[in-house]
């Protein structure tokens, strides 16, 4: 079976029916997957992983998406929104530890009083670390002068999940009205390209009636899509939602992790210059979960510097992890033992090089 796995493998170009083999492959099998996308990530990336400090501005969401932790109807939720003053503190603190990014998260507003604070602290961020540190923008969906205003004040990456690139399943995960419709966010993914960011999406893994025809469905959506950036992990029950159940006790979740790992190994591979995040949700299930999905082929992490008070607020999903400061001694939190060969990049933006591939191209 082996043999079958290393043909695909070797092959330049994969079909669906070659992501679902990927997808299948045993826990025997499974290394040998694992081992080409590290190989791929080496020769198009290198084998730095790349800092992306995690500020969650706000847990205030105008959306009721049935997954979500911080979805507009939990009214368990103890609301906050950071400080200018705390927001510029997280930021400054990336920058003295050398970090090359920080991404900025928030559940979804689109307030004029949201979207001017938003332009004037990217705007300050930038003045203040002299236009070094790169930023990540994810606030969800927007109007296209909303994101060009944002951009132009000095963000420069999106990432904007789908969560499921088939219609059905995205309705099945989401209200069914205008405000969780598929076909905005799709519009606003491609807007987002057009304006000139390095443009991210992603998928949870494991969404109930979701197969393996979903999954190579999804990886091909984000090939065909032509994104810079890709951002998935398992998906874990929140209890205060429609679809949580059982939260982190949930019998599938190792299953659902080694699927993320197949599905970050295959994107590296399908998708060979982009960033691939090692995600929070793996760290959730195994302690070591991001330094597997590194050795799998992804190359970023986004270690927290929200302020600690404020982490419990921002849980999409149970047992979120990173209630623990970052330590100037390993400011990535990661076990470097467990992914040796790998660097991480201090001071630099970390850039994908399709972004650059692709805006040559247009």
């Amino acid at each position: 079976m082996t043999s079958g796995i290393q043909t695909i493998l070797e092959k330049e170009y994969h079909e669906r029916s070659d992501i679902i083999e990927l997808l299948r492959c045993s826990d025997e099998e499974a290394p040998l997957l694992y081992r080409k996308a590290a190989e791929v990530r080496d020769r198009y990336l290198g084998n730095i992983v790349y800092l992306r400090g995690l500020i969650e501005y706000s847990n205030l969401c105008g959306k009721n998406c049935l997954y979500c932790g911080i979805r507009r109807e939990n009214r368990k939720v103890e609301h906050y929104t950071l400080s200018n003053d705390e927001v510029i503190k997280a930021a400054l603190t990336a920058y003295k530890l050398n970090f090359g990014s920080i991404a900025i998260q928030s559940g979804e507003n689109t307030s004029e009083s949201f979207i001017s604070n938003i332009e004037g602290l990217v705007t300050t961020i930038k003045k203040m670390t002299d236009g070094r540190l790169g930023i990540t923008l994810s606030l969800g969906e927007q109007k296209r002068e909303t994101y060009r205003r944002w951009f132009e004040a000095g963000a420069h990456r999106y990432l904007l999940r789908i969560e499921a690139s088939s219609p059905d399943l995205y309705r099945k995960a989401h209200p069914d009205d205008e405000m969780h419709n598929y076909y905005n966010r799709l519009e606003c993914l491609q807007t987002l390209k057009e304006e000139g960011y390095q443009t991210g999406t992603g998928v949870m893994i494991g969404l109930p009636c979701q197969t393996l025809n979903h999954l190579a469905d999804d990886i091909l959506f984000m090939r065909d899509f032509d994104i810079d950036m890709c951002g998935m992990g398992p998906f874990i029950e929140h209890s205060d939602t429609p679809l949580g159940k059982n939260g982190t006790e949930n019998l599938f979740l190792k299953e659902r992790f080694n699927l993320t790992l197949r599905m970050i190994a295959i994107a590296r591979i399908v998708m060979k210059d982009i960033n691939i995040v090692a995600s929070t949700a793996m760290q959730t299930i195994q302690s070591f979960g991001r330094e597997k999905a590194i050795a799998c082929g992804a190359n970023v992490i986004m270690p927290n510097l929200t302020p600690e008070r404020y982490r419990a607020g921002y849980r999409i999903y149970e047992g979120k992890p990173g209630y623990k400061e970052v330590e100037e001694v390993n400011v990535s939190g990661l076990n470097m033992d467990l992914i040796p060969g790998t660097a991480i990049g201090l001071g630099i933006w970390g850039d994908a090089p399709h972004f650059n591939k692709r805006r040559t191209k247009s």
